[in-house]
Protein backbone atom coordinates (compact mmCIF):
# COMPACT_ATOMS: atom_id res chain seq x y z
CA UNK A 1 0.00 0.00 0.00
CA UNK A 2 1.83 3.65 -0.76
CA UNK A 3 2.02 5.27 1.80
CA UNK A 4 -0.10 8.23 0.78
CA UNK A 5 -3.19 5.79 1.22
CA UNK A 6 -2.96 6.33 4.88
CA UNK A 7 -2.92 10.21 4.60
CA UNK A 8 -5.32 12.47 4.27
CA UNK A 9 -5.58 16.04 3.59
CA UNK A 10 -7.67 18.61 5.16
CA UNK A 11 -7.53 20.34 8.47
CA UNK A 12 -9.75 18.47 10.59
CA UNK A 13 -8.03 15.14 9.66
CA UNK A 14 -4.41 16.20 10.14
CA UNK A 15 -5.70 18.64 13.62
CA UNK A 16 -3.43 17.52 16.48
CA UNK A 17 -0.69 18.18 13.57
CA UNK A 18 -1.87 21.26 12.50
CA UNK A 19 -2.54 22.74 15.83
CA UNK A 20 0.97 21.61 16.96
CA UNK A 21 2.63 23.61 14.28
CA UNK A 22 0.12 26.62 15.04
CA UNK A 23 1.32 26.73 19.13
CA UNK A 24 5.15 26.62 17.51
CA UNK A 25 4.74 29.29 15.17
CA UNK A 26 3.57 31.60 18.30
CA UNK A 27 6.95 31.17 19.70
CA UNK A 28 8.33 32.18 16.43
CA UNK A 29 6.57 35.49 16.64
CA UNK A 30 7.43 35.48 20.07
CA UNK A 31 10.31 35.45 19.50
CA UNK A 32 10.58 39.05 17.62
CA UNK A 33 7.67 40.11 19.17
CA UNK A 34 10.27 40.65 22.90
CA UNK A 35 12.42 43.41 20.88
CA UNK A 36 9.06 45.11 19.88
CA UNK A 37 8.98 47.45 22.61
CA UNK A 38 12.17 47.50 24.08
CA UNK A 39 15.39 47.11 20.93
CA UNK A 40 14.74 50.64 19.59
CA UNK A 41 15.51 52.17 23.08
CA UNK A 42 18.13 49.79 24.38
CA UNK A 43 19.83 51.24 20.85
CA UNK A 44 18.92 54.71 22.00
CA UNK A 45 19.50 54.39 25.53
CA UNK A 46 22.32 51.89 26.26
CA UNK A 47 24.45 52.70 23.30
CA UNK A 48 23.56 56.07 22.98
CA UNK A 49 22.68 55.84 19.41
CA UNK A 50 21.82 59.29 18.01
CA UNK A 51 21.02 58.40 14.50
CA UNK A 52 17.17 56.61 13.56
CA UNK A 53 19.97 54.93 10.91
CA UNK A 54 21.60 53.18 13.23
CA UNK A 55 19.19 52.15 15.33
CA UNK A 56 17.12 50.49 12.92
CA UNK A 57 20.28 48.72 11.21
CA UNK A 58 19.46 45.99 13.60
CA UNK A 59 16.37 45.33 11.47
CA UNK A 60 18.35 45.79 8.38
CA UNK A 61 20.47 42.84 9.18
CA UNK A 62 17.46 40.88 10.07
CA UNK A 63 15.32 41.46 6.73
CA UNK A 64 18.46 40.53 4.85
CA UNK A 65 19.46 37.18 6.88
CA UNK A 66 15.69 36.32 6.56
CA UNK A 67 15.08 37.34 2.86
CA UNK A 68 17.96 35.01 1.93
CA UNK A 69 16.85 32.70 4.23
CA UNK A 70 13.08 32.36 2.85
CA UNK A 71 14.85 32.08 -0.99
CA UNK A 72 17.02 29.27 0.21
CA UNK A 73 14.30 27.35 2.86
CA UNK A 74 12.00 27.79 -0.66
CA UNK A 75 14.18 25.63 -2.35
CA UNK A 76 15.61 23.37 0.10
CA UNK A 77 12.17 22.15 1.69
CA UNK A 78 11.51 19.26 -1.03
CA UNK A 79 15.05 17.87 -0.80
CA UNK A 80 15.85 18.56 2.59
CA UNK A 81 12.81 17.92 4.11
CA UNK A 82 10.59 20.45 5.95
CA UNK A 83 10.86 19.10 9.71
CA UNK A 84 14.55 19.12 9.48
CA UNK A 85 14.65 22.99 8.35
CA UNK A 86 12.35 24.06 11.41
CA UNK A 87 14.92 22.18 13.91
CA UNK A 88 17.14 23.85 11.81
CA UNK A 89 15.99 27.49 12.29
CA UNK A 90 15.12 26.51 16.01
CA UNK A 91 19.04 25.96 16.17
CA UNK A 92 19.76 29.56 14.52
CA UNK A 93 17.84 31.16 17.90
CA UNK A 94 19.95 29.64 20.02
CA UNK A 95 22.93 32.04 19.76
CA UNK A 96 20.55 35.38 19.69
CA UNK A 97 20.10 35.62 23.73
CA UNK A 98 23.96 34.94 24.79
CA UNK A 99 24.59 37.33 22.25
CA UNK A 100 22.32 40.31 23.29
CA UNK A 101 23.46 39.23 26.77
CA UNK A 102 27.27 40.13 26.48
CA UNK A 103 26.83 42.68 24.11
CA UNK A 104 29.35 45.40 24.19
CA UNK A 105 28.51 47.16 20.91
CA UNK A 106 25.73 47.76 19.26
CA UNK A 107 27.16 45.72 16.60
CA UNK A 108 26.69 42.56 18.21
CA UNK A 109 22.99 43.41 18.87
CA UNK A 110 22.99 43.08 15.10
CA UNK A 111 24.35 40.20 14.79
CA UNK A 112 22.00 39.10 16.85
CA UNK A 113 19.44 39.82 14.12
CA UNK A 114 20.96 38.36 11.76
CA UNK A 115 21.12 34.76 13.77
CA UNK A 116 17.29 36.17 14.41
CA UNK A 117 16.63 36.72 10.77
CA UNK A 118 18.19 33.43 9.36
CA UNK A 119 16.03 31.46 12.88
CA UNK A 120 13.21 33.13 11.48
CA UNK A 121 13.42 32.54 7.78
CA UNK A 122 13.18 28.71 8.00
CA UNK A 123 11.06 28.02 10.63
CA UNK A 124 8.14 30.85 10.28
CA UNK A 125 8.86 29.42 6.23
CA UNK A 126 8.31 25.57 7.38
CA UNK A 127 5.04 25.90 9.74
CA UNK A 128 3.53 28.12 6.84
CA UNK A 129 4.20 25.13 3.98
CA UNK A 130 3.54 22.14 6.02
CA UNK A 131 0.23 24.09 7.06
CA UNK A 132 -0.57 24.64 3.67
CA UNK A 133 0.69 21.00 2.89
CA UNK A 134 -1.87 19.57 5.67
CA UNK A 135 -5.04 20.83 4.46
CA UNK A 136 -5.12 20.92 0.74
CA UNK A 137 -6.62 23.44 -1.60
CA UNK A 138 -10.12 23.87 -0.08
CA UNK A 139 -8.84 25.81 3.36
CA UNK A 140 -5.98 27.08 2.64
CA UNK A 141 -6.90 30.66 3.14
CA UNK A 142 -8.15 29.47 6.70
CA UNK A 143 -5.11 27.51 7.40
CA UNK A 144 -2.99 30.62 6.43
CA UNK A 145 -5.12 32.63 8.80
CA UNK A 146 -4.51 30.73 11.72
CA UNK A 147 -0.98 30.37 11.10
CA UNK A 148 -0.03 34.01 10.64
CA UNK A 149 -2.61 34.73 13.56
CA UNK A 150 -0.69 32.27 16.13
CA UNK A 151 2.56 34.27 14.98
CA UNK A 152 1.71 37.51 14.99
CA UNK A 153 -0.33 36.72 18.31
CA UNK A 154 2.76 35.83 19.74
CA UNK A 155 4.46 38.89 18.52
CA UNK A 156 1.73 40.79 20.29
CA UNK A 157 1.90 38.97 23.52
CA UNK A 158 5.56 38.79 24.01
CA UNK A 159 5.76 43.23 22.53
CA UNK A 160 3.15 43.58 25.59
CA UNK A 161 4.86 41.38 27.88
CA UNK A 162 8.37 43.05 27.65
CA UNK A 163 7.22 46.80 27.60
CA UNK A 164 5.36 46.30 30.74
CA UNK A 165 8.51 43.84 31.62
CA UNK A 166 10.84 46.13 31.09
CA UNK A 167 9.46 48.74 33.15
CA UNK A 168 10.53 47.24 36.45
CA UNK A 169 13.50 45.43 35.31
CA UNK A 170 16.21 46.00 33.19
CA UNK A 171 15.22 45.75 29.33
CA UNK A 172 18.16 43.28 28.18
CA UNK A 173 17.46 41.24 30.69
CA UNK A 174 13.55 40.87 29.77
CA UNK A 175 15.08 39.73 26.03
CA UNK A 176 17.72 37.70 27.21
CA UNK A 177 15.76 34.80 29.88
CA UNK A 178 12.60 34.98 27.38
CA UNK A 179 14.51 34.38 24.11
CA UNK A 180 16.45 31.23 25.69
CA UNK A 181 13.02 30.19 27.42
CA UNK A 182 11.08 30.40 24.02
CA UNK A 183 14.08 29.20 21.89
CA UNK A 184 14.35 26.14 24.27
CA UNK A 185 10.43 25.10 24.47
CA UNK A 186 10.08 25.20 20.72
CA UNK A 187 13.35 23.67 19.65
CA UNK A 188 12.09 20.64 21.81
CA UNK A 189 8.55 20.33 20.68
CA UNK A 190 9.92 20.72 16.99
CA UNK A 191 12.30 17.61 17.39
CA UNK A 192 10.00 15.51 19.76
CA UNK A 193 6.33 16.15 17.89
CA UNK A 194 6.60 17.03 14.49
CA UNK A 195 6.04 14.89 11.72
CA UNK A 196 7.54 15.55 8.14
CA UNK A 197 4.45 16.88 5.45
CA UNK A 198 6.83 15.24 2.39
CA UNK A 199 3.68 12.59 2.10
CA UNK A 200 0.88 15.34 2.25
CA UNK A 201 2.78 17.16 -0.87
CA UNK A 202 2.76 13.74 -2.94
CA UNK A 203 -0.89 12.89 -2.04
CA UNK A 204 -2.27 16.49 -3.04
CA UNK A 205 -0.19 15.92 -6.33
CA UNK A 206 -1.71 12.85 -7.03
CA UNK A 207 -4.96 14.02 -6.75
CA UNK A 208 -4.08 17.18 -9.15
CA UNK A 209 -5.24 17.55 -12.96
CA UNK A 210 -3.14 15.61 -15.34
CA UNK A 211 -1.28 18.45 -16.30
CA UNK A 212 0.04 19.45 -12.90
CA UNK A 213 0.67 15.67 -11.70
CA UNK A 214 2.73 15.35 -14.96
CA UNK A 215 5.20 18.70 -13.59
CA UNK A 216 8.12 18.79 -11.53
CA UNK A 217 9.20 20.93 -9.29
CA UNK A 218 10.80 23.89 -10.62
CA UNK A 219 14.25 24.75 -10.19
CA UNK A 220 15.02 28.35 -7.89
CA UNK A 221 15.95 30.13 -11.08
CA UNK A 222 12.62 29.40 -12.77
CA UNK A 223 10.72 30.27 -9.46
CA UNK A 224 12.66 33.29 -9.01
CA UNK A 225 11.77 34.56 -12.15
CA UNK A 226 8.06 33.59 -12.41
CA UNK A 227 7.35 35.28 -8.96
CA UNK A 228 9.34 38.26 -9.47
CA UNK A 229 8.52 39.69 -12.77
CA UNK A 230 7.39 36.44 -15.32
CA UNK A 231 3.88 36.59 -14.11
CA UNK A 232 1.97 39.04 -13.71
CA UNK A 233 -0.29 37.95 -10.58
CA UNK A 234 2.44 36.53 -8.68
CA UNK A 235 4.94 39.86 -9.53
CA UNK A 236 2.03 42.02 -7.86
CA UNK A 237 1.82 39.70 -4.41
CA UNK A 238 5.65 40.12 -4.54
CA UNK A 239 5.82 43.94 -4.40
CA UNK A 240 3.03 44.18 -2.12
CA UNK A 241 4.39 41.73 0.15
CA UNK A 242 7.87 43.76 0.05
CA UNK A 243 5.81 47.20 0.94
CA UNK A 244 3.66 45.55 4.06
CA UNK A 245 6.63 44.60 5.85
CA UNK A 246 8.40 48.07 4.73
CA UNK A 247 5.37 49.27 6.63
CA UNK A 248 6.43 46.94 9.76
CA UNK A 249 9.72 47.23 9.74
CA UNK A 250 8.57 51.02 10.52
CA UNK A 251 6.57 49.68 13.53
CA UNK A 252 8.90 48.27 14.60
CA UNK A 253 11.73 50.51 14.95
CA UNK A 254 10.96 53.60 14.53
CA UNK A 255 7.47 54.20 16.05
CA UNK A 256 9.28 53.73 19.55
CA UNK A 257 11.42 56.11 18.93
CA UNK A 258 8.55 58.49 17.69
CA UNK A 259 6.63 58.15 20.74
CA UNK A 260 9.76 58.14 23.07
CA UNK A 261 10.60 61.26 21.13
CA UNK A 262 7.13 62.70 22.43
CA UNK A 263 7.11 62.10 25.92
CA UNK A 264 5.93 58.60 26.41
CA UNK A 265 7.14 55.57 28.54
CA UNK A 266 8.28 52.53 27.77
CA UNK A 267 4.51 50.86 29.23
CA UNK A 268 2.84 53.32 26.67
CA UNK A 269 5.73 51.96 23.77
CA UNK A 270 4.65 49.02 24.60
CA UNK A 271 0.61 49.11 24.40
CA UNK A 272 1.18 50.70 20.62
CA UNK A 273 3.58 48.20 19.69
CA UNK A 274 1.09 45.29 20.93
CA UNK A 275 -1.79 46.06 19.74
CA UNK A 276 -0.98 46.48 15.99
CA UNK A 277 0.20 42.88 16.26
CA UNK A 278 -2.77 41.92 18.26
CA UNK A 279 -5.25 43.35 15.92
CA UNK A 280 -3.36 41.81 12.69
CA UNK A 281 -3.19 38.40 14.55
CA UNK A 282 -6.73 38.17 15.37
CA UNK A 283 -7.78 39.33 12.03
CA UNK A 284 -6.18 36.68 9.57
CA UNK A 285 -8.29 34.19 11.09
CA UNK A 286 -11.63 35.36 10.17
CA UNK A 287 -9.70 37.03 6.71
CA UNK A 288 -8.07 33.83 5.76
CA UNK A 289 -11.37 32.06 5.46
CA UNK A 290 -13.03 35.13 3.98
CA UNK A 291 -10.30 34.93 0.85
CA UNK A 292 -11.49 31.48 0.28
CA UNK A 293 -15.02 32.69 -0.19
CA UNK A 294 -15.04 36.28 -1.60
CA UNK A 295 -11.08 36.23 -3.51
CA UNK A 296 -8.20 37.53 -2.44
CA UNK A 297 -7.50 40.75 -4.48
CA UNK A 298 -10.19 42.68 -3.29
CA UNK A 299 -8.71 41.68 0.27
CA UNK A 300 -5.22 42.77 -0.91
CA UNK A 301 -6.14 45.70 -2.68
CA UNK A 302 -8.69 46.98 0.62
CA UNK A 303 -6.21 46.09 2.99
CA UNK A 304 -3.11 47.81 1.22
CA UNK A 305 -5.19 51.29 0.86
CA UNK A 306 -6.29 50.86 4.64
CA UNK A 307 -2.51 50.77 5.70
CA UNK A 308 -2.03 53.99 3.93
CA UNK A 309 -4.59 55.45 5.71
CA UNK A 310 -2.78 54.38 9.15
CA UNK A 311 0.43 55.58 8.56
CA UNK A 312 -0.90 59.16 7.49
CA UNK A 313 -3.10 59.32 10.85
CA UNK A 314 0.21 58.01 12.49
CA UNK A 315 1.94 60.51 10.92
CA UNK A 316 -0.20 63.77 11.70
CA UNK A 317 -0.56 62.28 15.14
CA UNK A 318 2.43 64.63 16.65
CA UNK A 319 3.72 61.06 18.96
CA UNK A 320 0.12 61.81 21.20
CA UNK A 321 -0.16 58.37 22.63
CA UNK A 322 -4.36 57.92 21.97
CA UNK A 323 -3.96 58.62 18.31
CA UNK A 324 -1.42 56.96 17.71
CA UNK A 325 -3.14 53.60 19.64
CA UNK A 326 -5.72 53.96 17.25
CA UNK A 327 -3.44 54.43 14.16
CA UNK A 328 -2.01 50.94 15.68
CA UNK A 329 -5.49 49.84 15.34
CA UNK A 330 -5.83 50.57 11.76
CA UNK A 331 -2.70 49.17 10.44
CA UNK A 332 -3.28 46.12 12.63
CA UNK A 333 -6.67 45.95 10.34
CA UNK A 334 -5.43 46.41 6.92
CA UNK A 335 -2.05 44.07 7.39
CA UNK A 336 -4.59 41.38 8.66
CA UNK A 337 -6.68 41.97 4.97
CA UNK A 338 -3.29 41.29 3.32
CA UNK A 339 -0.97 39.12 5.02
CA UNK A 340 -2.38 35.83 4.72
CA UNK A 341 -4.34 36.57 1.76
CA UNK A 342 -0.96 37.42 -0.39
CA UNK A 343 0.14 33.63 0.77
CA UNK A 344 -2.53 31.97 -0.14
CA UNK A 345 -3.11 34.54 -3.90
CA UNK A 346 0.74 32.79 -4.71
CA UNK A 347 -0.25 29.68 -3.40
CA UNK A 348 -3.12 29.49 -5.82
CA UNK A 349 -1.50 30.06 -9.34
CA UNK A 350 1.09 27.16 -8.79
CA UNK A 351 0.71 23.92 -8.15
CA UNK A 352 1.82 21.94 -5.25
CA UNK A 353 5.44 20.73 -6.47
CA UNK A 354 6.13 24.75 -7.12
CA UNK A 355 3.94 25.39 -3.76
CA UNK A 356 7.53 25.51 -1.72
CA UNK A 357 9.95 27.42 -4.03
CA UNK A 358 7.64 29.76 -5.40
CA UNK A 359 6.14 30.91 -1.82
CA UNK A 360 9.95 31.05 -1.02
CA UNK A 361 10.41 33.54 -3.28
CA UNK A 362 7.68 35.46 -2.33
CA UNK A 363 8.95 35.39 1.47
CA UNK A 364 12.12 36.57 0.11
CA UNK A 365 10.62 39.89 -1.74
CA UNK A 366 8.48 40.27 1.00
CA UNK A 367 10.99 40.26 3.76
CA UNK A 368 13.60 42.24 1.62
CA UNK A 369 10.59 44.83 2.79
CA UNK A 370 12.29 44.74 6.50
CA UNK A 371 16.41 45.81 4.66
CA UNK A 372 14.14 48.51 2.47
CA UNK A 373 11.85 50.19 5.41
CA UNK A 374 14.93 50.04 8.02
CA UNK A 375 17.13 51.80 5.61
CA UNK A 376 14.18 54.29 4.40
CA UNK A 377 12.87 55.05 7.45
CA UNK A 378 16.08 55.34 9.10
CA UNK A 379 17.76 57.63 6.35
CA UNK A 380 14.26 59.54 6.39
CA UNK A 381 13.79 60.40 9.72
CA UNK A 382 17.10 61.97 10.03
CA UNK A 383 16.51 63.58 6.79
CA UNK A 384 13.16 65.10 7.99
CA UNK A 385 11.75 64.01 11.07
CA UNK A 386 9.62 61.02 12.03
CA UNK A 387 6.46 62.57 10.77
CA UNK A 388 7.62 63.07 7.20
CA UNK A 389 9.61 59.30 7.16
CA UNK A 390 5.88 57.91 8.14
CA UNK A 391 4.62 60.13 5.68
CA UNK A 392 6.57 58.71 2.61
CA UNK A 393 5.86 55.43 4.06
CA UNK A 394 2.43 55.88 3.66
CA UNK A 395 2.39 57.54 -0.03
CA UNK A 396 4.50 54.07 -1.27
CA UNK A 397 1.97 52.06 0.69
CA UNK A 398 -1.17 53.65 -0.97
CA UNK A 399 0.65 53.13 -4.69
CA UNK A 400 1.45 49.17 -3.66
CA UNK A 401 -2.22 48.84 -3.30
CA UNK A 402 -3.30 50.60 -7.18
CA UNK A 403 -0.37 48.11 -8.56
CA UNK A 404 -2.58 44.81 -6.67
CA UNK A 405 -5.75 46.89 -7.93
CA UNK A 406 -4.44 46.81 -11.66
CA UNK A 407 -2.02 43.66 -12.39
CA UNK A 408 -3.29 40.88 -9.77
CA UNK A 409 -6.25 39.23 -11.57
CA UNK A 410 -9.95 38.98 -10.46
CA UNK A 411 -10.83 36.08 -9.15
CA UNK A 412 -8.13 34.07 -7.49
CA UNK A 413 -9.58 31.92 -4.81
CA UNK A 414 -9.36 28.35 -3.31
CA UNK A 415 -11.27 26.22 -5.77
CA UNK A 416 -13.99 24.22 -4.12
CA UNK A 417 -15.21 22.83 -7.69
CA UNK A 418 -12.29 21.19 -9.01
CA UNK A 419 -10.10 18.97 -7.03
CA UNK A 420 -6.78 21.20 -7.74
CA UNK A 421 -6.49 25.18 -7.99
CA UNK A 422 -3.54 24.57 -10.07
CA UNK A 423 -5.27 25.31 -13.33
CA UNK A 424 -7.25 28.34 -12.48
CA UNK A 425 -3.65 29.43 -11.07
CA UNK A 426 -2.68 29.04 -15.17
CA UNK A 427 -5.09 30.83 -16.86
CA UNK A 428 -4.76 34.41 -14.81
CA UNK A 429 -0.42 33.84 -14.55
Amino acid sequence: MPATDRLRLGLRENLPQFSLLVAINAFVGAMVGLERSTLPLIGRDDFALASSASVLSFIVAFGFAKALTNLAAGALAERVGRKRLLVLGWLFALPVPPLIAIAPSWGWIVAANAFLGISQGLAWSMTVVMKIDLVGPRRRGLALGLNEAAGYGGVAIAALASGWLAAAIVPRDVLVVGGAAIALIALGLSIAFVRDTAGHVALEQEEADDRATDEETPDLRAAFADATYRRKGLRACSQAGLVNNLNDALAWGLVPLYLAAHGAGVEAVGLVAGVYPAVWGLGQIGVGHWSDTVGRKPLIVAGMLTQAGALTLLAVSDGAVGLAAGASVLLGIGTALVYPTLIAAISDQVSPVARAPTVGVYRFWRDTGYCAGGLIAGFAADAVGFGGAIGLVAGLTAASGLWVALELPAGYRASLSCRCPCRAGRLGG
